[in-house]
């Protein structure tokens, strides 16, 4: 019999990095297996990511003439790799055409894969000041380990009848079953990637369209930022074939609260989502104790409950955890910090 699964098992499912400030030893240990990616510029080096070990020995096997252009250096005393070490005047469109031919090479021998799954569509990699220092392919970024950054938007109505105690109902889509990451398991309404320069807002109106078969007008008018949502996940095999890459993720949060008569319903458009269902607060809880949902929209939905009254400091034991785990400190730089 599968166990149930905890508001703490939840959040730890997905913020599964360990932090090196509270368990030294478990950071050390996974650490072993990475090398950090950092970038340098006139105030010396920050980090950008993390590297792992395969990727690694990759890079080290890519063409003398792709390396030079790429300006590679590794070094393995301090178990950092520099892209561009060597050629601080590239633009931002050289460096991300660059990597592009590394990615698109990796794609064609089948090292990795991940890359299975490549979508053509470019996510941005921030330097110290925010600034863009290139864009890689999405389905390659996770070899970098760079934070990647999206939107969630979980859609509600007020209960009208006597269903559930609580005065919400929630809409939740199944993925499709053909879905190359996570098939057939439990979503918030609306979700995906931020490409680079897209605005997070406009992402939503426009996954919306794509997903939920939610109008412009209806989301532009109605949907309202609440939060951001900060973790840094380890991928199994579900995220797409390939399993120990870090994520540190970076989610823009918001609700939309739909008539409560049925007027408008998300209904699916693209084929990534089967199909929707309007569920109570308690049918979610034990949805998300069964381990049926996608786990970065799992912590997505329990803090929903938190923001909205649902799970409190009085009647959920692991409230703090909940909090603090969904909303931690990624150092590497980008618009998630302030």
């Amino acid at each position: 019999m599968t166990p149930r699964l905890s508001t703490l098992d939840l959040v730890a499912k997905v913020d599964a990095f360990p932090y090196a400030d509270r368990d030294p030893e478990a950071y050390a240990q996974i650490m072993k297996s990475f090398y950090t990616f950092v970038w340098e510029d006139q105030q010396g080096q920050v980090p950008i990511g993390y590297v792992k070990l395969d990727v690694v020995d990759a890079l080290n096997k890519a063409p003398a003439t792709l390396k030079g252009q790429l300006g590679l250096h590794i070094d393995v005393s301090n178990r950092t790799v520099v892209l561009f070490r060597d050629a601080p005047d590239k633009t931002y469109e050289e460096r991300t055409r660059l990597v592009g031919e590394l990615t698109a090479l990796w794609r064609e021998q089948e090292a990795f894969a991940i890359l299975k799954s490549w979508r053509n569509e470019l996510w941005p990699v921030y330097g110290r000041n925010k600034e863009l220092l290139f864009s890689i392919e999405r389905a390659a970024m996770g070899l970098f380990g760079t934070t990647r950054y999206g939107v969630h938007m979980n859609a509600f109505t007020r209960r009208q009848d006597a269903s559930s105690k609580y005065d919400l109902k929630i809409w939740v889509p199944r993925r499709s079953a053909t879905k190359s990451t996570y098939p057939s398991m439990l979503d918030n309404a609306v979700a995906g990637g931020l490409m680079t320069n897209e605005d997070p807002f406009e992402c939503v109106i426009r996954e919306a369209d794509e997903e939920a078969s939610l109008s412009e007008h209806i989301v532009r008018n109605n949907a309202k930022e609440v939060c951001t949502i900060t973790y840094i996940y380890i991928t199994d095999e579900r995220a797409g074939g390939e399993a120990g890459l870090i994520y540190p993720e970076c989610q823009w949060i918001y609700d939309l609260e739909l008539p409560a008569d049925g007027s408008v319903v998300p209904e699916p458009k693209d084929g990534e989502v089967e199909s929707f269902s309007l569920c109570t607060v308690e049918e979610i809880q034990e949805q998300l104790a069964q381990g049926t949902w996608k786990p970065n929209c799992a912590v997505v939905m329990l803090d929903f409950f938190v923001r909205h009254g649902i799970y409190t400091p009085e009647n959920e034991p692991h409230y703090d955890a909940v909090r603090d785990r969904a909303h931690r400190h990624i150092a590497f730089p980008g618009p998630h910090q302030a």
